[in-house]
This record gives C-alpha cells, structure tokens and sequence, in this order.
C-alpha cells in the first residue's frame, strides 16, 4: 500500500525541484528564495572564497527584490569580511548571478594550501 501512494507521489511531482525545494548552492536569488520574507536577515556568501582561504565573511542581507520565481532580482545588505564590517549602510550585492552562493559563513575547504609567496 505505502509503495503505490509513493509512486502516485513521484508522478504528481515534478521530475526536476523547482529552486525553492532545492539545498544545493546556487545564485544569490535562487538561495535566498528559499527562506521566508525572501531571504532577508540571512548571512550568505560566494562559495568560492572558501577555495581561495577567505574565512568568517559573509553577506547579511537587508532587502531585496526577486523576481522569476526566485531566478533573478536584486539584494542588498552589509558586508562583513574576515569578521570585521566593512559597510557602514546597506549596499547592492554584486555578483547575484556569476556565482554560486550558500547560506552561513564563508569556511575554508578541508586540503586548502595557500600558495607560497613568491620572493623577488
């Protein structure tokens, strides 16, 4: 009985998550679709600065305006890099759609290695 309602289940749903349902990274408006009030007093940030040994920065988010069912938009919020605030006021948050975006604090990968610095 509990297989035949789980597969009328799956045949009512659709075959791909829409975004919302998704917890994978994705862009800036993607994630923050997924909370309620769209994402706003959420710290997210660029998942690429954990692969370069950035740590403790991210976005906290103030507003914004999603639109396409949360693919595309604008947001705004404060920045906090390396654990210091850096914007004094809220400003735009470049970069919503070039890149994948979590929801936290940035964290170095686990086998990061900084690049020795070059003597000249």
């Amino acid at each position: 009985m509990a297989t035949t309602v789980q597969a009328a289940l799956r045949k009512l749903l659709p075959s791909q998550l829409p975004p919302s349902l998704s917890t994978r990274p994705g862009n800036l408006y993607e994630v923050l679709s997924r909370y309620p009030q769209d994402g706003i007093g959420q710290r997210v940030y660029q998942t690429r600065w954990g692969a370069k040994g950035i740590e403790g920065s991210y976005w906290e988010v103030t507003r914004t305006k999603l639109k396409c069912e949360g693919k595309h938009g604008k947001a705004w919020g404060v920045l906090v890099w390396k654990g210091k605030r850096v914007s004094e006021r809220d400003e735009k948050i470049p970069g919503g759609l070039k890149y994948r975006w979590a929801v936290g604090e940035s964290r170095v990968n686990p086998g990061f290695k900084p690049l020795p610095k070059l003597s000249s």
